[in-house]
């Protein structure tokens, strides 16, 4: 009898273990969820900002492009 109430005794433990670790990992990816939510990637940029590249007018043959892509990785 006394080793049937240790086994259910320790599984009680494990499962209250277990389900606090879950309760804990679902709220932490709500709050990084909100966290990102809120976060506007896509907004013009704020002060004198300049643009990093151009395009070019001239035409290039797709070998040239892919060259270039294969040096540079752009």
């Amino acid at each position: 009898m006394k080793q049937w109430l240790r086994v259910v005794y320790d599984t009680l433990k494990v499962f209250v273990l277990f389900t606090g670790c879950t309760v804990l990992f679902y709220y932490g990816i709500i709050w990084i969820n909100e966290e990102y939510q809120n976060y506007h990637k896509y907004d013009e940029p704020e002060g004198s900002s300049v643009k990093a590249s151009t395009m070019v007018d001239e035409e290039e043959s797709l070998f040239e492009r892919l060259l270039f892509f294969y040096r540079n990785g752009e």
